[in-house]
């Protein structure tokens, strides 16, 4: 795995470059990122292009020893574009515009601004296309950050009519997929249809569904145009998009298809304190970030690409961006370094090279600080480089368990939640977190993936059934986990002609006929585990597994595969995994409270969350709080 920065030559004195090169060799780094958000720098009048400071910043850069990560600058299209064609700009859900003065003001729908991309694109395509220290290009950078996937101008309108009209043929056709009979919602034509914000009450789930599928499928195709010019012009080269944590708006499976290799931006101490978790756990993990959060994007964005990704921005210190922004504890870069390492990755690069003194990100932490002197995270860089260096390359090996993901199915919860605290993506980290708790390595896959040779298949929810899924979960001989709303809904949005869980039925002799959400603060006893959230009525011959001091079914087992018809809380989780393990023959572990493995073809790597010393069980190491070990395997 090799190690980078990002870094923006446009911000600092040109006579301090060779130096920061140097010094980016000395710690032990090989790549660098450079040029995403400088579009007025490139091209400060339209048409009027100033390549020579990037020329030499390339050249410099090159001869130091540096390969290159070369963005396009697309997230920050430059003020004279913008007053050109002042409808570029994304629209939000109350109809105001997206404006000038940070970044990501464009909407991807908006054709004039899909035509100055192409073009900017194709001028830095041409330029460096066969430059041989460029290794990978990014396009763009963090697609969707700051709720921008959701357009509601009216380039955005007129394009999702042309989406409808390829996808029903007919506005007939719509109205009855749409079940736009209630409340009088019919259309006599396409060209009637808005985006379904501003509406009075809750607008119809359908439409909000089928907006959702429309606005991914603008990404994909913005991504895609830049990455074709880049493979005509750069051929060879590796082609890269830096996704986001916890982001669902668009489907990272589908813009993934394009690229050779996914990367994201790793920030688990923002990402603790921005979500769900509880405040015991921000507590807790307060300078760590939670034990699972970067490993769960890890396996997520390697299953986007086919096995190949990246860390393109990892946390060295505190950031800037959420509520509250702690240091990380004295050892957490070296072990996110290692851990990304231990996923697979290619190659982890630091956010950024130097602190910025000025504008939005000042208070964001960098290798170096303001002044050029070392910021704390500039040794442990060191350290991972030395462990990196001396344990040599690492094979990815697959999992022995799939867990499903999907993004259709955050959007079908996320539209119509029906409980307030039902999240898509807490209920699938949930799931994640059990498995890793275990010792369990994981691959996160999509519901198109082949998952034949698994040992154990876990799908925490499914509401859409793709066509011919149910058959190849039929066709698996492996223990499989499916959870609740799995089969709920329809391609439109309805609810099945036989009921929950629709197509599964294939797989499951029960069926759906009440589903209630519990509130918040609100649990019913189970048996040793607590029923919160979500419960479903289930009719059905089979005798359930567990039940709650009733005999009300919660899970129902049928041959090697279980129906959870409850959100399970982590008591179920755990025991649910126990069970299906040793039927799947997967080795469990039981391990420390913040302890978290994970095994390459070669080594097991252990890795210490928690704010105090543990010991290995497989070794009987004692490991510090921030620490890891490695071990040979057998």
């Amino acid at each position: 795995m090799k190690l980078g920065c990002c870094y923006y030559p446009e911000h600092w004195p040109e006579e301090i470059w060779a130096e920061d090169a140097r010094h980016m060799i000395e710690m032990g780094l090989s790549l660098v990122r450079i040029g995403e958000f400088a579009w007025n720098r490139i091209e400060p009048e339209p048409g009027s292009y100033d390549w020579d400071w990037l020329d030499r910043a390339i050249e410099m850069l090159a001869s130091a020893g540096l390969k290159i990560i070369l963005g396009t600058p697309t997230a920050t299209p430059p003020k004279w574009l913008v007053d050109q064609m002042p409808d570029m700009v994304a629209i939000d859900r109350e109809g105001r515009p997206r404006g000038f003065g940070s970044r990501r003001h464009y909407c991807f729908s908006h054709l004039g601004y899909r035509a100055e991309s192409r073009r900017i694109t194709t001028a830095m395509a041409e330029r460096y296309g066969e430059h041989p220290a460029i290794t990978i290009w990014q396009t763009d950078n963090e697609y969707g950050c700051h709720d921008t996937v959701l357009s509601f101008s009216d380039a955005a309108a007129t394009r999702f009519r042309e989406w409808l009209a390829a996808r029903y043929g007919d506005v007939d056709t719509l109205n009855a997929a749409w079940g736009n009979v209630f409340w009088s919602m019919e259309y006599s034509s396409f060209d009637e249809i808005d985006p379904p914000n501003l509406t009075v009450t809750e607008a119809n789930p359908a439409h909000w569904l089928d907006y959702r599928r429309f606005a991914s499928d603008e990404v994909a195709s913005f991504n895609r145009e830049q990455v074709d010019i880049i493979r005509a012009h750069s051929p060879g080269r590796n082609i890269t998009h830096n996704f986001m944590g916890f982001f669902t708006e668009f489907d990272h499976h589908t813009t993934g298809a394009d690229l050779d290799i996914a990367t994201w931006d790793s920030y688990p101490l923002g990402f603790l304190e921005q979500f769900w978790f509880s405040e015991d756990e921000k507590r807790e993990f307060l300078r760590q970030g939670h034990p699972d959060i970067a490993a769960f994007h890890h396996d997520l964005y390697r299953g986007c690409t086919g096995g190949r990704w990246g860390v393109m921005e990892q946390q060295p210190g505190p950031v800037n961006w959420a509520r509250f922004n702690p240091a990380p504890l004295p050892g957490m870069v070296a072990l996110w370094t290692l851990e990304a390492m231990a996923h697979g990755a290619e190659f982890t690069s630091y956010f950024r090279w130097r602190q910025a003194p000025f504008a939005q990100e000042q208070m964001h932490a960098g290798l170096l600080r303001p002044d050029s002197e070392e910021a704390p995270a500039a040794d442990e860089v060191r350290e991972a480089a030395r462990v990196i260096a001396d344990i040599g390359p690492q094979e990815a090996m697959r999992a022995p368990v799939a867990l499903l993901f999907s993004y259709e199915a955050a959007w079908a919860c996320g539209i119509q939640p029906q409980g307030k605290s039902f999240r898509y993506l807490e209920l699938v980290y949930e799931h994640y977190s059990a498995l890793r708790r275990a010792g369990i390595d994981v691959d996160i896959v999509s519901p198109a993936a082949d998952l034949t040779d698994y040992q154990l298949v876990v799908i925490p929810t499914l509401p859409i059934v793709p066509d011919g899924f149910a058959e190849k979960l039929a066709a698996l001989d492996c223990p499989m986990l499916i959870g609740p709303r799995s089969g709920s809904k329809t391609e439109n949005f309805c609810i099945p002609d036989n009921l929950a869980p629709g197509a599964l039925q294939e797989l499951f002799a029960l069926k759906v006929t009440r589903a209630e959400s519990i509130r918040d603060g609100v649990s019913e006893p189970g048996d040793g585990f607590e029923i919160a959230r979500w419960r479903e009525d289930i009719t059905s011959d089979l005798e359930p597994e567990f039940a709650d001091p009733d005999g009300t079914g919660v899970v129902y087992k049928q041959g090697g595969r279980r129906y959870v018809s409850v959100w399970p809380d982590r008591a179920l989780l755990d025991q649910l995994v126990a069970r299906m393990a040793s039927e799947a023959g997967v080795a469990l572990a039981v391990l420390p409270e913040g302890l978290r493995t994970r095994r390459s073809a070669s080594h097991i790597f252990a890795f210490n969350y928690s704010n105090k010393p543990v010991v290995w069980p497989e070794t009987g190491a004692e490991i510090a709080p921030a620490g890891f070990a490695i071990a040979r395997r057998a």
